[in-house]
């Protein structure tokens, strides 16, 4: 009997194995170098800035004496290219930057793999320091509106507005979390999936945080799935959310006192839009906008819409 059992549980080892080395096989994604991914993702107006160790992949346009820039923050695994529809808004009127956060897009990751709320906001000052900039309105959507507010708490001298988009702060409860993020914060699983990176994982991970998942095209897809695989960004997710999560710092929150515009997808399944309400009653001057159908990212789902509250607020 013991023998019987001792075959079966080796034939299921070799079944699991095998199928583990077909998977291996289908979906393996290894590491792209800067050099292989930046003429497709970092053409003009592009720019790289040397900064503690990092090469920041940065984007600075409009007109240069804008006394008020617009810095754009992005979210957990996006990039700089979120905000094009903002951008190309915008610029013809303000000065726009943006920038890869550490982690991610073509900057990639810490040397240090310090991914912590604080060393964030500092990057920002270092970045806006040195592009000779010294107060700006400052722009975030889910981890980057984190880094925006707590820089605005941080370096109030700073930040002249704020506007968060579907920001982090407050503890919250997701009714569904992209399925990428899970994976990662899992680490026997991510152990045993190493460096695959099924394309269909990182369909269904972006049409997971969006409000109407058939806007969701096969280029932007490519740009989340040729992004994510940048050397060293798929082990600093995993380190971002170890350290970047909502902590005692959202009771500063009330400390915040510049003008600031709250921006919500009704359909955000990741961060539920009774936080945007949390937020404005507990930001003093700030007013909050819901879109209907939109879902995490609204800013990139529908820029249209979503840009033309941020216009009417800077006018303000």
């Amino acid at each position: 009997m013991v023998k019987r059992i001792m075959t079966f549980l080796g034939s299921i080892l070799i079944l699991l194995v095998a199928i583990y080395v077909v998977l291996l096989i289908l979906f393996q994604q290894p590491d792209k170098t800067v050099a292989e991914l930046a003429p497709l993702w970092a053409p003009a107006p592009s720019e790289f800035i040397e900064l503690d160790g990092m090469q920041i992949h940065l984007r600075d346009e409009g007109p240069k004496d804008d006394p008020l820039p617009i810095v754009l923050l992005h979210g957990t695994s996006a990039s700089l290219h979120t905000w094009e529809g903002w951008t190309q808004a915008l610029k013809s009127q303000r000065r726009v930057i943006r920038f890869d956060l550490p982690g991610f897009g073509l900057t990639g990751p810490n040397p240090e793999n310090d991914y912590s709320i604080e060393r964030y906001s500092k990057i920002v000052i270092d970045v806006m320091d040195s592009l000779g900039v010294d107060r700006f309105v400052l722009a975030g959507n889910s981890l980057g509106g984190y880094i925006s507010w707590a820089t605005a708490v941080f370096y109030p001298q700073r930040v002249e507005k704020l506007v968060l988009v579907d920001a982090i702060g407050y503890p919250y409860q997701s009714t569904s979390v992209p399925l990428a993020f899970t994976i990662t914060q899992q680490p026997l699983l991510k152990l045993l999936i190493g460096d695959m990176l099924p394309r269909s994982l990182v369909v269904k991970s972006v049409k997971n945080v969006y409000g109407d998942p058939s806007k969701v095209t096969p280029e932007l897809v490519d740009r989340y799935y040729q992004l994510t695989t940048r050397t060293g960004n798929r082990q600093a997710l995993e380190a971002r959310f170890e350290q970047t999560q909502p902590s005692e710092l959202s009771k500063r929150i009330p400390e915040i006192k510049q003008p600031t515009l709250i921006m919500w997808g009704q359909e955000d399944r990741l961060i539920p839009v009774e936080l945007g309400r949390r937020f404005q009653e507990e930001i003093e001057n700030s007013e909050l906008v819901i879109f209907a159908t939109l879902g995490h990212v609204p800013h990139e789902e529908d820029p249209e819409s979503t840009v033309k509250s941020v216009i009417d607020f800077l006018q303000q």
